[in-house]
């Protein structure tokens, strides 16, 4: 087994807490008040200022199904041809926004947080509906909250149009609500039934995490409270009406509480009692699951998995806990623990890089400040990590296992050639090893460089170099 390089303070602020030290930009000479000042430099929305928000996405959206439901038979095709094109050009747009938002970004250290935040809370451009509004989802429900408290994040999270529809959330209907009454009326043989997928990947994914002591009940009990959770029609991926609903006007895309979808009767969730009615009831349940100790833990393993090891520390796991409850899940209060936590600052770097880390830590040690002709998502789908396309809403894995292999590694190898190949000769390997690694390039490293036949090549063996791969 092939040993972990080790890394210097300002190396581990530099790429395991930020997205890699660039070529021009000083090492920080006081790692921990570096990462710190981040949290007075992070711009939430600068960054996709030029992206369209959610309700244009969703507007645009329902208007293209539209003109494919009213078109003539015989121009069908090419219209779902033109509209997928367009489907896929904005998906690309915003990987490339926010790529560019992370080459010169000033808070590196928070745009990664931002990361683990969308991995966390992961929705799939699998369903066109969410390829149009991924991200949105990340500038609207993630950005905003990431130096904020956790539950504002679940809750913006929850109503958002892209997670609505990916967990299919517009299409539960409570088997004794209004709706489903008027629907039996009008076709005995239907019946629109409860849709549990955001209910139980709330609890096993964005909360209370798996094994915590809920049961099958408890889920089904907690649709049943989420019924009416809804947004304005976006036919193809929420269709109003469709459920036997009588559906008020909503702007597409727009969250909106439809109280003839609500399953009426109070709710009884882990042992306690949600006697709310309405809206009301899924946000006491959603305050209590924020809150819950088992939430705590959680986020905190995750957290812990991310920034230290495959493995987290027990101890810093509990710290980090019992600072999100003590803080009533303020989470710069919990990153602030784990900034001052010695497990995150072992010299040992231990945590492999994902196609997503690679990508960007290569970009920017080689200098790069903007995109220009570069389509950042298909080389990200060829490294084998599609931005927000995990597989499944539990997200993207955090462990090295998953991105090791061999042929994922001949996969780095190919791309970084292409960006070495970019440069030239304008750096030397061995000068912008020492940079980007602030005092920790290895000495083998060191030396495969100095014998590459070309600078070219050079640039190259150091992007893939153990060195460079891990932080």
């Amino acid at each position: 087994m092939a040993v972990a390089p080790h890394l210097t303070p300002a190396a581990i602020a530099g790429n395991r807490f930020g997205l890699g030290i660039r070529a021009d930009e000083a090492v920080p000479r006081d790692p921990k008040a570096w990462l710190l000042g981040q949290f007075q430099t992070y711009q939430a929305a600068p960054a996709w200022a030029d992206q369209p928000t959610s309700t244009t996405l969703a507007a645009d959206f329902a208007a293209q199904q539209r003109a494919l439901h009213d078109a003539a038979t015989d121009d069908r095709e090419a219209l779902r041809k033109s509209n997928g094109q367009k489907v896929r050009e904005t998906y690309r747009a915003a990987v490339n926004a926010r790529v560019a938002a992370a080459l010169t970004t000033p808070a590196p250290f928070v745009e990664r947080l931002v990361y683990f935040w969308a991995n966390h809370f992961a929705v799939s451009i699998e369903k066109p509906a969410v390829a149009m509004l991924a991200g949105s989802f990340e500038a609207e429900a993630i950005r905003p909250h990431v130096l904020g408290r956790f539950e504002d994040m679940l809750l913006a999270v929850e109503r958002h149009p892209a997670m609505q529809i990916f967990l299919d959330q517009v299409r539960s209907v409570g088997p004794d609500s209004m709706a489903a009454e008027r629907a039996a009326q009008r076709n005995p043989d239907r019946h629109p039934g409860l849709n549990e997928n955001l209910a139980r990947e709330i609890m096993e994914l964005h909360t209370l995490g798996v094994r915590s002591g809920y049961n099958q009940d408890d889920v089904t009990e907690f649709a049943r409270a989420l019924t009416g959770w809804s947004i304005g029609g976006m036919a193809g991926g929420a269709r109003g009406g469709k459920n036997g609903a009588q559906i008020e006007p909503a702007e597409p895309g727009q969250f909106v509480f439809r109280p003839q979808l609500h399953e009426p009767g109070a709710r009884t969730i882990m042992g306690r009692v949600y006697d709310q009615r309405g809206e009301a009831q899924a946000l006491a349940v959603l305050h209590d699951l924020a809150t819950a100790p088992a939430t705590a833990r959680h986020v905190a393993d995750k957290l812990a998995r991310h920034f230290v090891a495959d493995t987290p520390p027990p101890a810093l796991v509990e710290k980090l806990a019992d600072a999100f409850q003590r803080s009533g899940g303020d989470l710069p209060t919990v990153y602030r623990v784990l900034i001052e936590a010695p497990e995150a600052w072992s010299p040992l770097a231990v945590k492999f890089k994902t196609p997503w880390d690679w990508t960007l830590s290569s970009l920017r040690g080689l200098g790069r400040t903007e995109l220009g002709e570069f389509q950042a998502a298909p080389v990200l789908t060829q490294l084998g990590q599609t931005v927000w396309k995990p597989g499944s809403p539990a997200g993207y894995d955090d462990i090295a296992a998953s991105w090791a292999a061999p042929d994922a590694l001949v996969r780095r190898v190919e791309v970084a050639q292409r960006f070495a190949a970019k440069v030239g000769d304008s750096l030397d390997a061995r000068t912008l090893g020492n940079q980007l690694l602030a005092g920790s390039l290895s000495e083998s490293t060191a030396l495969a460089v100095s014998r590459a036949e070309s600078a070219s090549a050079a640039l190259a063996l150091l992007l893939v170099s153990p060195d460079f791969q891990r932080r």
